[in-house]
């Protein structure tokens, strides 16, 4: 397998990684820790989302960062039998991800922070998380799973993968 093979296929591996564990982490973020908020005493909110967020920036959006400039990489390191545009529609689903967390759950998570608990708000986070964010991360993570569908298959035709 050439030099530029391998980095290609490597490169591609550890994006596919980050964009599962990306999708996981999130799913637990969006549906286990989101929904609970509604239990917690507003006097008690405050600490707890202070407390939350440096953990929620270091173990999910540092990874989630890590996965999209590597997924911008792919567009010059692409692994022979990955469409272009399959890159092309990752990074523009991506975006979508990143626009919606930077001018609709970013500003929402700011106002939680700085003034408390609010319902309303909770609510309001929860809906546009999943539709502008979960749905189209959705839909990456099901493109990166037929792209790593077509690199098995070809290594299988190429007797690289057995099976």
């Amino acid at each position: 397998m050439p030099q530029t093979t391998r980095f290609s296929t490597w490169l591609f591996l550890i994006t596919f990684s980050l964009m599962f564990y990306g999708v996981g982490a999130s799913f637990v973020e969006s549906f286990v820790n989101y929904p609970t908020w509604r239990l917690i005493g507003a006097g008690e909110f405050l600490n707890y989302h202070h407390t939350l967020g440096p953990l929620v920036i270091g173990y999910m959006v540092i990874p989630m960062i890590l996965g999209t400039v590597l997924t911008i990489t792919l567009v010059w390191f692409r692994p022979a039998g990955v469409p272009g545009w399959a890159i092309w529609l990752s990074i523009g689903l991506q975006l979508i991800i990143w626009l919606s967390t930077a001018f609709i759950q970013v500003p929402i998570q700011i106002e939680l922070s700085s003034s408390g608990l609010s319902l309303p708000l909770v609510d309001r986070l929860i809906t546009t998380n999943i539709w502008f964010r979960k749905v189209p991360q959705i839909l990456n993570t099901v493109l990166f799973l037929w792209m790593m569908s077509l690199l098995l298959l070809r290594g299988k035709e190429r007797g690289e993968v057995r099976g």
